[in-house]
């Protein structure tokens, strides 16, 4: 019975009772990976249900491309608004409950979203999710460096973040559910999920801040003590002086994070990559409808199975290419992602140039396989070159920088789209954006090997006090 007990707790993320040594590579379990997948999978599934809702939408209150390009415009900009509070409250504060608390309220703007009266609620619904959705992030990105070493970094980031680009879900469902039910019973339905993940986050335990790094940098097989989970820091604590100190801290570490060139290389790459990126897969559904004369709901499925595919597909690819390059080339991971979102930013400039439907949908699947070689690979080297103490902080910055990409995206399109009369037109400006996203996301390799050795560095002075 005791042992039934014991693996129930290191399921739901409990480190195991022998302490934890550097070859062990889940040593808290493989839960944390299964529950903070979900989050990811729930926070697009829900983001994304209005792309393949809209024309649903435009027809029934008849607002122009402008207007409905402007819905993920603001709603990025309220993410990043929030991007660098919420970096700090994951450096500071538990983060399973700050991903659980903000979980439970997409459900709520998602409920809300589908009992809008009117454009203006339906608005600050879909604006309100936006900014809920970001304070999870780097959370999220802070705990799977904690929960698992670089061995399996690559791995659990890449299950993780592939949810970032599998809004094709909340694509497809949003189409195929609004077609047949309507588009607020999607909004409804849809709210759902993101009430239990929450409660699975609430239940899920809470690591040890930095504590795999110095078992990591020892390079021990003997099993290490685990410590519990780092409580309050001073500024913490009451008080406006204390509160005074913890901002100016902030104020140093914001500076630092910046100084690291790998990660502002690679979080401004991926900022003009996503500017394109998001700009193009807001309007596919409407691109097929519109060009192709497929109906919203097939239109909606069929771009939202594609990216389901290709982003799988490239994820698995890309990591098991990046786990083979880390080990024999310098900035072996960053070849591998920045390759890819070179190469699948062309092919998606020719994808939007066929006439043939089965031409755009081959391209399109070749676009999102390439593009996502860079998920498992960006963020586990992001982890790697930054500090425990400062990783919530660094994905936060990350997230700062791809929200500014989003904000423009859809924006871009729908106006020029309304002034130029073509959608193609339109997207084909989105494109220089993304190959140039990839070429500094290549230039970044340069740095890779200086700045992840300063953090084992940094580890193994700390674990030797």
């Amino acid at each position: 019975m005791a042992e039934v007990v014991a693996e129930k707790r290191r399921r739901m993320g409990a480190p195991p009772a022998r302490g934890i040594s550097a070859n062990d590579p889940a040593p808290y379990g493989w839960a944390p990976l299964v529950v903070l997948f979900l989050v990811g999978l729930v926070d697009r599934v829900e983001h994304s249900l209005l792309s393949g809702v809209l024309p649903l939408l435009q027809r029934e209150w008849g607002i122009s491309d402008t207007a409905a390009g402007s819905i993920p415009t603001a709603a990025a900009i309220a993410a990043a608004a929030v991007a660098l509070p919420a970096g700090y409250l994951a450096d500071r504060y538990s983060r399973t409950r700050i991903i659980a608390i903000v979980v439970f309220c997409w459900g709520l703007a998602t409920l809300g979203s589908g009992l809008a009266v009117g454009f203006a609620m339906f608005f600050a619904m879909r604006v309100f999710l936006a900014a809920a959705e970001n304070i999870d992030n780097p959370a999220s990105g802070s705990l799977l460096a904690d929960y698992y070493p670089p061995l399996t970094r690559a791995k659990a980031y890449g299950l993780v973040r592939i949810t970032t680009y599998l809004g094709g879900l909340g694509t497809a469902l949003g189409g195929v559910l609004g077609q047949a039910m309507g588009w607020r019973a999607t909004f409804m339905i849809m709210a759902i999920p993101g009430v239990l993940t929450a409660l699975l986050v609430w239940w899920l335990r809470e690591p040890s801040r930095g504590f795999l790094d110095r078992v990591i940098a020892r390079d021990s097989a003997q099993p290490q003590p685990v410590p519990d989970a780092v409580g309050p820091r001073p500024e913490e604590v009451e008080g406006v002086a204390a509160r005074l100190t913890g901002r100016l801290r902030f104020g140093r570490q914001f500076r630092d994070v910046l100084k690291i060139p790998t990660l502002t290389m690679v979080c401004v790459g991926l900022m003009v990559l996503t500017l394109g990126l998001a700009g193009i897969a807001f309007w596919m559904p409407s691109l097929m409808v519109r060009g192709y004369g497929v109906s919203p709901g097939a239109a909606a499925s069929l771009a939202g199975l594609i990216s389901v595919a290709g982003v799988v597909g490239g994820t698995l690819i890309g990591a098991w290419l990046g786990r083979r390059m880390h080990a024999t080339r310098k900035g072996g991971r960053l070849l591998v992602g920045g390759t890819g979102i070179t190469l699948g930013s062309l092919t998606q400039a020719a994808a939007i140039s066929m006439d043939s439907l089965t031409m755009l949908v081959l391209l399109l699947l070749a676009s999102s396989l390439l593009s996502a070689m860079a998920i498992p690979n960006m963020t586990a080297s992001l982890a790697d070159v930054v500090g425990a103490d400062s990783r919530g902080l660094a994905f936060a910055v990350l997230q700062l920088f791809i929200a500014a990409g989003a904000a423009f995206g859809p924006l871009v399109v729908g106006i020029s789209s309304d002034s130029s009369g073509s959608l193609v037109t339109a997207m084909y400006i989105l494109v220089v954006p993304m190959v140039l996203g990839g070429l500094l996301c290549l230039a970044a390799r340069g740095f890779f090997e200086r700045d992840a050795q300063r953090v084992l560095d940094a580890a193994r002075e700390e674990a030797g006090r």
